[in-house]
């Protein structure tokens, strides 16, 4: 099996490029998720940030649709995983089977040995099919019997899961729900949203006419774009300090792990990148810090005794910390300028 791997990648997208690909993923996506722009815009920043979704909600909001939708507009491999109570670590990772004509074993790939990995609720498998999918979700590769596989690039695991209240699922482990570089949640439809839906999707299902609008090599060209977006180290010392904040909240007895700074940062890199930038912003760092922080973190019991929620408290402590300046305000401009006119977060032309 032939893998591509980023030596093999062509020249970065120009910045009009970047902006008509990325931009017709979304307008796809939208064709069948009505109305929730923000949140689609979302899950393409995780794509192009190299890191994993988990779509989290009530049953029949559209969860498995986005992961669907998103699958669906890039021409790449796609598998999908319906997560099940006997589901075995071995039909996600795969198996040696031992072959009779050769009197050898060989290895069957499993479900993971794709580009996009849909996995349908992923909570009501039990905890050991769960952790299958830790190896291959940080270090894109398998372990069976002692021999290596590396995953293809990109490589993606989006998956849905109702929340663990629903009956008959499992919650996540901690280490797992660490390497979902965020969590959504789609919510329920505006009403103008859900009578467009009504009248679209009433007849015929959207998903079945949709149509690629990218491939495997554009979007690894889009993730290299992204990984020349500059972080400023007033930025980098802002996420740390966001990061450190969790570690040290008396509302919270697991903090985020360093892992989780990482992929803030690389998901900050992403947004710029598709709000036009080529640096990253202290705001960006804000609108992502619920997102990807929430899920990683445990609050203590007083703080479950309040029903303050995960959401509530990574709000608080973002609302508490004070925005990196690194020059003076100027009373007439809403955003501190220099002195030669770039903004400060903007990285230094030659």
């Amino acid at each position: 099996m032939t893998q591509q791997t980023w030596d093999d990648v062509g020249g970065l997208l120009p910045y009009d490029e970047f902006h008509a690909a990325s931009d017709a993923i979304v307008t796809n996506i939208e064709q069948v998720i009505e109305g929730k722009t923000a949140t689609v815009r979302l899950a393409l920043a995780v794509l192009l940030a190299e890191g994993h979704l988990l779509i989290e909600d009530v049953p029949g909001v559209g969860k498995t649709k986005l992961a669907k939708a998103l699958a669906r507009s890039i021409d790449c491999s796609v598998r999908r995983i319906q997560f099940t109570p006997d589901l075995l670590p071995s039909d996600v990772t795969g198996v040696s089977v031992y072959n009779q004509e050769t009197h050898d074993f060989e290895f069957r790939p499993g479900a993971v040995f794709a580009n996009l990995v849909v996995g349908d609720e992923i909570n009501r498998a039990s905890p050991k099919t769960q952790s299958a999918l830790l190896e291959c979700m940080e270090e894109r590769q398998v372990t069976v019997d002692g021999v290596t596989y590396q995953l293809q690039t990109p490589f993606m695991v989006i998956a849905t899961q109702n929340p663990i209240e629903m009956e008959g699922t499992y919650p996540l482990p901690e280490a797992q729900r660490d390497r979902f570089t965020a969590r959504i949640a789609m919510g329920y439809p505006d009403p103008t949203a859900e009578l467009a839906m009504l009248d679209g999707h009433g007849a015929v299902d959207p998903l079945s006419g949709l149509r690629p609008v990218s491939d495997a090599d554009t979007v690894r060209r889009l993730i290299g774009h992204v990984r020349q977006v500059h972080v400023a180290d007033a930025v980098k010392q802002y996420a740390v300090d966001l990061v450190t904040a969790t570690r040290e909240s008396p509302d919270l007895r697991l903090g985020a792990s360093p892992r989780c700074t990482l992929q803030l940062l690389r998901t900050a890199r992403a947004v710029a990148a598709l709000d036009g930038r080529d640096y990253v912003l202290p705001d960006d760092l804000q609108v992502l810090a619920v997102p990807v922080l929430a899920h990683r973190i445990i609050p203590t019991a007083d703080a479950q005794l309040a029903r303050r929620t995960t959401d509530a408290i990574v709000a608080d402590l973002v609302h508490r910390l004070p925005l990196p300046h690194d020059r003076k305000r100027s009373p007439y401009d809403t955003r501190p300028q220099s002195g030669n006119g770039r903004a400060p977060f903007e990285p230094r032309r030659p």
